[in-house]
């Protein structure tokens, strides 16, 4: 068999007679004229045949779905898409950052002397004086230990000027004990900083007016995503009232309230909440206080 595929390929350019019979030399014989060149052309060009059928077939159809390693359009829309939730992870982490630092200014009263410009306070997004809603923050803020480290959104502190001006008209300290907040309610759940509750909460009819504990300045006026419309006020003495769960704000931030001035509208906004009611938190130079010790009534 060697020796006669070797004499096909010495002698290429030539035509063979090929005679076919059976062994014993009976039956009919068959004679085939071949030439080698034509036999090796026409396999070489059923193999590239071949080849680019098969590589028509990985382009052009899902078979090349089935190599390994090859990605399909949606494994690249899914890593793209885990792309972009890294960034966003990032971004949120960067502003977790940031809001922390702002947020502990706030409680320690270490915040900014300089009030905001109109563009800054237009860009907070909050609402006009006449009390229309705010539209909710659709991110959520980062957590703390507590209640109020938790629902405080990201805003600039603010502290009146220190104009003359300003120096003029400062604030009053707190007159204790404070009237309440809210004319009407009953609380339901009081302070307890174990449970991580630093507040109380106080069940009222949906609608009635918040109002400031004593005069001050709105440092906070803002949806949280727990708290839902919050609103803190900065008094003297380094106190902070915060308001939590109204139904919409009547102040925005930076200002200036006098003591039972009304802050917002009762509601069961928030997603810590189970009823109309308010979560009312008293704080001094960054420590939260029992309201039941400083308010009449409570």
């Amino acid at each position: 068999m060697w020796s006669f595929f070797a004499d096909l390929i010495r002698n290429v350019g030539t035509e063979h007679t090929i005679v076919v019979m059976d062994a014993e030399g009976v039956g009919k014989t068959r004679r085939y004229h071949v030439r080698p060149s034509r036999m090796i052309t026409m396999w070489g060009g059923s193999l590239v045949g071949a080849g680019l059928l098969v590589a028509l077939l990985v382009v052009f159809t899902p078979l090349r779905t089935q190599i390994p390693g090859y990605g399909t359009k949606e494994m690249e829309e899914n890593a793209r898409l885990n792309t972009l939730r890294v960034q966003a992870l990032q971004d949120s982490l960067s502003a977790q950052r940031d809001y922390i630092q702002r947020l502990r200014r706030l409680i320690t009263g270490r915040v900014d002397p300089a009030p905001p410009s109109d563009g800054a306070r237009s860009e907070s997004g909050l609402g006009a004086e006449t009390g229309a809603p705010m539209g909710p923050e659709p991110s959520t803020a980062g957590r703390g230990t507590g209640e109020a480290a938790r629902e405080v959104h990201q805003q600039p502190a603010f502290t009146p000027s220190t104009s003359s001006a300003a120096a003029a008209d400062a604030l009053v300290g707190l007159s204790f004990p404070l009237s309440p907040p809210i004319a009407n309610g009953f609380p339901t759940r009081g302070f307890d900083v174990e449970t991580g509750h630093y507040g109380i909460d106080v069940a009222v009819s949906e609608g009635d007016y918040v109002r400031s504990i004593g005069a001050g300045y709105v440092v906070w006026a803002d949806w949280t995503q727990d708290g839902g419309y919050t609103i803190a006020v900065q008094h003297a003495g380094g106190y902070l009232s915060v308001y939590k769960h109204s139904k919409r704000l009547l102040k925005q931030l930076g200002d200036r309230v006098t003591a039972q001035e009304p802050l917002a509208v009762t509601g069961n906004t928030g997603a810590v909440t189970t009823g109309p009611h308010l979560h009312f938190e008293l704080w001094q130079n960054g420590l939260a206080q029992g309201p039941n010790s400083y308010i009449a009534g409570w």
